[in-house]
């Protein structure tokens, strides 16, 4: 028996099999759960073929969390393939690289720096939102950051949009709390994604982990940021929400 049997769960933003979403997929179905996927545009037909990868097959949706027709029709479109979700992981972020990251935080354009914030930290609770109508009580939102309280080199404006992102998450639990919805978030280390190849300069993030995680820290490695998601999907927390969980290897812990 895994810690997920018989919950239906939504990953949204899965792209590569480097993803992290696509490792929550991954073992969200090893631990029980009924998982759909969704990305949209160009990217969804390299999301289709990645599924294939997955131990099941999951259904995958098109979702842009910037397109209010898609949200609106979410909850049919999930009606297709469940009758509900238990829980919803937004592995969703963008900044345009050439003109918010490696550097540019001084010359951020404001329609890009809008953008990132929509698509990194409102789609949290418009995609919450979206789903809201598919879960009751015990059901479970996670969503991925990158530790928001310090300036990081190279990360510049999606730095200031994970700070909106974690600030999205602490009112949403406040306000589904009420409904038994739990919303937490996980930060984690640096890790090799597509996402972050997109980064100017992000190698200098990576380099940090490797000399101050006391746990050390595998930038390839995805499982323990998956398990944590799952962890926070299951029944295991029950009367933990509007948390944020590091899975770093302790690097948010040290001063040097």
């Amino acid at each position: 028996m895994g810690i997920l049997d018989g919950k239906r769960i939504l990953v949204a933003g899965v792209t590569m099999d480097s993803s992290i979403g696509f490792a929550v997929a991954k073992y969200a179905q090893e631990q029980g759960a009924t998982v759909l996927i969704s990305n949209f545009g160009r990217a969804l037909g390299i999301t289709r073929r990645i599924a294939k990868r997955l131990p099941t097959e999951p259904p995958v949706l098109e979702l842009d969390v910037t397109d209010e027709e898609h949200l609106a029709g979410l909850a049919d479109a999930v009606r297709e393939h469940v009758d509900g979700l238990d829980g919803v992981v937004h592995s969703i972020a963008y900044g345009n690289p050439e003109t918010l990251l490696g550097g540019k935080f001084l010359t951020g354009p404001w329609p890009d720096v809008a953008q990132a914030v929509q698509v990194s930290a409102y789609s949290l609770m418009s995609l919450t939102q979206a789903c809201r109508p598919l879960m009751s009580e015990g059901g479970s939102v996670v969503g991925m950051t990158f530790d928001a309280t310090v300036a990081w080199p190279a990360y510049d404006w999606m730095g200031v949009a994970k700070a909106g992102l974690e600030s999205c998450s602490r009112y949403l639990a406040r306000d589904l709390g009420p409904e038994g919805i739990r919303v937490n978030l996980v930060s984690a280390g640096p890790l090799k994604t597509l996402a972050a190849k997109a980064i100017p300069g992000f190698e200098e993030l990576e380099s940090m982990w490797s000399t101050r995680a006391p746990l050390g820290w595998d930038e390839k490695d995805h499982e323990p940021t998956a398990k944590a998601v799952v962890a926070l999907l299951s029944d295991l927390f029950p009367a933990t929400t509007g948390e944020i969980l590091h899975v770093d290897g302790g690097f948010h812990a040290m001063g040097a």
